[in-house]
């Protein structure tokens, strides 16, 4: 039976990835290989989201309009989130608010151009 499953995002600087979850998105680090780094796992609340040192594909230039995720996040509280990445100056690429799949959400651009939605259910 499956009982997780982990994204794997490639990055070209893993130090500056782990510090951006860490210090923007409250992630803490489970470990990486190799010095310097070329992988990484990265969790919050039981939930791993792992790195791994490569070029990325060519983004698509309709992405940020399209909102083309690149990860859904379900939360408890997405109100209490939304304060906590605000207060971290994390950019938002769409604010918190009620969506008509009953779901209260915003979405986040980290620091390597993904986009993350996080969602609770309403």
């Amino acid at each position: 039976m499956v009982r997780q499953i982990a994204p794997v995002f490639f990055t070209m600087d893993i130090p500056a990835t782990l510090a951006y979850y860490q210090d923007k998105l409250g992630f803490e680090c489970l470990g990486t290989w190799q010095d310097p780094p070329v992988y990484a796992i990265v969790a919050r609340d039981q939930q791993a989201i792992h790195f791994r040192c490569a070029e990325p594909p060519t983004a698509n230039p309709e992405k940020y309009r399209d909102e083309l995720l690149d990860a859904y996040v379900f939360v408890e509280d997405a109100d209490a989130l939304y304060a906590e990445y605000a207060a971290q100056g994390v950019e938002f690429t769409r604010g918190l608010g009620d969506m008509p799949w009953q779901s209260r959400e915003f979405v986040v651009k980290d620091c390597d151009g993904r986009l993350l939605a996080f969602g609770a259910n309403v």
